[in-house]
């Protein structure tokens, strides 16, 4: 089968950052499905991996978002069979979707949303899965209680995926941050009631708009920069999600507001094999149902085309600027 490898951390601009290259074709075992891969989406993981998990020269396959159709079925899956169309974000200690086939375990996928293509299904699992479970399992936000959230980096892929499920499953008031015109109305046209500038004082904004002190702040990027203001910003006994690599933070600030602080790690469930492993699924068939209803937007920003080295390489080159909105798909070999 065709796939992009890379085997030793480069930068991207380097001439062997991804390799178009051959691997045999994957054999599903147990609960393995095997999937045709058809589009897949880019993430700030996938970048992260290239630069800093060095495979030592053994060909490692990215991609951690996906849509395809299952071809083989390993001998004790029980919920798909040949032929379902399914969405997935996979399992960061597994090859990833960056080749014509890959194996996945059934627990950590879901049947694709009907009315969508392959790359605006791909655009979606992982951002869906990251912000659904720090709404609702991290930081246990209620679905018909008032009160106030703060998402800080609005415009992102995760950021795009909570502003729409907050927004739509919830009865809060959703602020999000972002800084250029055209990510500022990113986030309103996917729902925020309002949208305040992270280069600015973010608590002076928050003030300014009504708000002594919000409820929730889900963080997705740039948190040890931002963490006196969100410290300032909670309210007493409020909730603080995190899900980026930041440099560290005194967590004793929290102590007396007694504020609570979550770890989201999308890839926990399938890297444990947790006993709620399947709660992966249940999500990705929930929000699927949500995207067929025409509740939630896709997310997909640009479609460079097929998956290769060279477009991988730009993918990788957008996300590592930092100026990305929504995902980028590519589709096909």
């Amino acid at each position: 089968m065709k796939a992009v490898v890379y085997t030793h951390c480069r930068p991207i601009d380097a001439e062997d950052a991804l390799l178009d290259t051959s691997l045999p074709d994957p054999v599903p075992r147990k609960r393995d499905l095997l999937v045709e891969v058809r589009a897949v989406a880019v993430n700030p993981v996938d970048t992260k991996l290239r630069r800093h998990a060095d495979p030592v020269g053994e060909k490692r396959v990215l991609g951690f978002d996906a849509a395809g159709v299952v071809r083989a079925l390993g001998a004790e899956v029980t919920h798909f069979g040949i032929g379902d169309e399914v969405w997935y974000a996979g399992a960061i200690n597994r090859a990833g979707a960056n080749a014509e086939y890959q194996l996945v375990d059934e627990r950590l996928v879901g049947r694709k949303p009907r009315r969508l293509g392959f790359a605006d299904a791909a655009s979606m699992p992982l951002t869906s899965l990251t912000a659904f479970e720090m709404l609702f399992d991290r930081l246990q936000v209620p679905q018909a209680a008032a009160g106030s959230l703060l998402i800080i980096g609005g415009a992102g892929g995760v950021g795009s995926m909570a502003i729409q499920l907050a927004r739509k499953l919830t009865e809060l008031t959703v602020i999000a941050t972002a800084s250029r015109p055209e990510s500022v109305d990113w986030c309103h046209r996917l729902g925020a009631h309002h949208v305040i500038d992270y280069q600015g004082d973010i608590p002076a904004q928050l003030s300014a708009l009504g708000f002594r002190a919000v409820d929730f702040i889900f963080s997705t990027n740039a948190s040890d920069q931002h963490w006196p203001a969100m410290v300032r910003a909670i309210r007493p006994q409020g909730r603080i999600g995190l899900i980026d690599d930041p440099a560290p933070i005194d967590v004793r600030d929290l102590k007396q507001k007694s504020v609570s602080l979550h770890w989201e790690a999308m890839f926990t469930r399938g890297l444990f094999e947790t006993t709620d492993m399947i709660e992966q699924q249940r999500i990705l068939e929930r929000i699927a149902a949500l995207a067929d209803e025409g509740v939630l937007q896709t997310i997909l920003a640009e479609h460079l085309g097929r998956i290769s080295a060279a477009n991988l390489i730009l993918a990788h080159r957008r996300i590592e600027s930092g100026k990305m909105r929504g995902k980028i798909v590519l589709e096909g070999f």
